[in-house]
């Protein structure tokens, strides 16, 4: 067994640099040899009924299913397929409709080299992604992405490193040259990811979490003082909403407004709601994103904005708090 000799810090950070540079000059070298081919590919896939059979071994195949990941979330259809479960059976998740990208650094994959002529004979367009331009699996294929680096980071030039990076960042141009030729917007990727923040963001609706019905502390105009707060307090938003018999908006009272109340020396047992309240509060529409509510608050520096209707009724409220629970902000 080869004992490891003493750590040497000075070494392994200079590795570490070796390793970022020798990557990212394989990067940069693949920029001039990005062309027709390049273009061709994503106007196959464009073109594509189907959906985009990602394909490769070992190395190759880790980054396949990142770029299939990749490609599903931001608009273009795809799946991993494994080529050597290809070979017992899987080759029947790969349709005439389907486009097939297929990864190997040698393009001599044994695996996948095998059922290269399945995939000629089934009539599917053949992505390679390879660093071998005149490997068999180059010359099967229709399109070829030239995935080929000068040297792999390792310093034995053995494990795949430079090349897995390389493989990666072309798989990545190729779904963002796919996402903007389709036109994909943020409201897409919303869709595809809707328990991530954007998806909160852009998905979610003051409808879906404000307070209704009988949750909400509405009062009359003529509502005297102490039922107002008794309203208040019963419902726990730290305010109530003076609304005439059709539930349109008069006014709203807060904590705050209490508080200047108090300070004036009011007498607060002869005042009616509709006195004290003020006039012409923050609404947005119960349709509108919850996000555009966050904004609102941001700006107008409150923490509770009304929902109404077409007709400005009250139909709801939302809170600072409510937007914070739903992981809206």
């Amino acid at each position: 067994m080869t004992h490891s000799p003493p750590f040497d810090a000075a070494r392994a950070l200079a590795m570490a640099r070796q390793t970022l540079q020798i990557e990212a000059a394989a990067l940069t070298g693949l920029l001039p040899r990005l062309g027709p081919s390049f273009s061709a590919a994503v106007q196959a896939v464009m073109d594509c009924s189907g959906r985009v059979a990602v394909m490769g071994m070992g190395k190759s195949g880790h980054v396949g299913r990142k770029i299939a990941a990749t490609l599903s979330s931001t608009g273009t259809p795809a799946l991993f397929v494994h080529p050597a479960e290809a070979s017992h059976g899987d080759l029947g998740m790969v349709t005439t409709k389907d486009v097939v990208l297929a990864l190997s650094n040698s393009g001599e994959s044994d695996e996948l080299n095998a059922i290269l002529p399945v995939l000629k004979r089934l009539g599917v367009v053949i992505i390679a992604m390879t660093g071998g331009a005149t490997s068999s699996l180059a010359r099967h294929a229709d399109f070829v992405l030239d995935s080929k680096v000068d040297q792999e980071a390792c310093p034995l030039n053995l494990a795949p490193t430079a090349s897995t990076t390389a493989q990666m960042a072309l798989g990545d141009a190729l779904a963002v040259a796919l996402l903007d030729a389709r036109g994909f917007k943020e409201e897409d990727f919303a869709r595809s990811h809707p328990g991530g923040a954007l998806g909160r963001k852009l998905l979610t609706h003051v409808h879906d979490l404000m307070r209704s019905g009988e949750a909400l502390p509405t009062v009359a105009p003529e509502a005297s003082f102490s039922e107002m707060m008794r309203t208040m307090s019963a419902k726990g938003l730290g305010a109530a909403v003076v609304v005439d018999a059709d539930r349109e908006v008069l006014g709203i009272f807060t904590d705050g407004d209490l508080r200047r109340l108090i300070e004036r020396g009011e007498d607060l047992r002869a005042l009616k709601a509709g006195e004290v309240a003020s006039k012409h509060p923050r609404t947005v529409s119960a349709d509108a994103l919850a996000v555009d509510a966050a904004d609102l608050m941001e700006r107008a520096r409150i923490t509770l904005v009304l929902a109404v209707d077409a007709q400005q009724r009250l139909v709801g409220a939302i809170s600072i708090n409510d937007l914070m629970q739903a992981k809206v902000i």
